[in-house]
């Protein structure tokens, strides 16, 4: 809510409840001089005030709607950013699920290690280096880190209402499912041919890779040229999985481009906090 109509909805609230100016000081300690200011619509209140002086009334402002100031402030990044960005979404929404993003993003880069560690002695050497049902347990966790990790993508597509970008991490998800079900299928039926899954899985991701280093590289504009260095990393990685022989070099290339994708969201919640800070006008 703007000024001058959120001056007059707190003289209203603060008259309903029979509250003077100065009792209702008491309650928010703000000056008498500010809530003045405010009612008259002089100034347009910070956000935190404006709670301090609603909790003091009593009054959900929002009353099951977005919040207004989060609203304002997407549409202000929408302007800022010259793209499409949704402004029903609000922002302490985003920064909540983006954070977890990068949380899961860092679980699932640890992880690698240890699952490239288990798979090259299941595949390569022939020996499990951990029994099966750890095996399975690890496959599973690594999953869901990998899950809520490109979720934060998905998220961000939607947010510069980018496309390609909300679409190929579900694609990705939902390979990465298939190809850690057939692992642990293979664990109790172990005649299933690997050599030609490996194949079919390795164009797949190539595929998709190219695809999604794309989609990286078209948000420059709004997250600066972090996207290109990610985008083109996942290329790189993408045609090195196309060309399966060369898929060893795609394992190691993904250790930069996990910390690239990481440094990207965080990125991305630096931009909506940056916006969140600017539109704030002092009382």
């Amino acid at each position: 809510m703007k000024q001058p109509e959120l001056g007059k909805k707190i003289s209203e609230i603060r008259n309903s409840k029979g509250l003077t100016q100065e009792a209702l000081v008491e309650k928010c300690n703000i000056s008498v001089r500010t809530i003045q200011r405010i009612e008259n619509g002089e100034v347009t209140p910070r956000s935190y005030t404006v709670k301090a002086i609603m909790e003091a009334l009593e009054y959900d402002l929002n009353q099951g709607k977005p919040d207004e100031n989060n609203v304002d402030i997407l549409k202000q990044l929408r302007k800022f950013v010259l793209v499409d960005i949704d402004p029903e979404k609000p922002s302490t929404f985003l920064i909540n699920q983006l954070n977890l993003a990068w949380v899961f993003g860092i679980g699932y880069f640890l992880l690698g290690f240890f699952e490239g560690i288990a798979d090259y002695y299941r595949f390569d050497e022939g020996s499990m280096l951990i029994n099966r049902e750890l095996y399975i347990v690890l496959k599973v966790v690594v999953f869901v880190t990998y899950l809520f990790f490109l979720r934060g993508f998905i998220l961000i597509g939607g947010l510069f209402k980018n496309d390609l970008l909300k679409v190929i991490p579900i694609i990705l998800i939902l390979c990465l499912g298939l190809i850690f079900s057939y692992d642990i299928t293979t664990l109790y039926y172990p005649k299933i041919e690997y050599e030609f899954v490996f194949i079919s899985f390795s164009i797949t991701f190539g595929i998709l890779g190219i695809m999604f280093g794309y989609a990286l590289m078209t948000l420059q504009k709004p997250l600066g040229n972090l996207t290109q260095y990610a985008g083109v990393l996942e290329i790189l990685m993408g045609v090195c999985l196309l060309t399966v022989i060369l898929s060893p070099l795609a394992l190691f290339l993904s250790i930069p481009i996990e910390l690239f994708e990481v440094l990207l969201i965080f990125r991305t919640i630096r931009l909506i906090k940056s916006k969140q800070e600017s539109s704030g006008i002092a009382e």
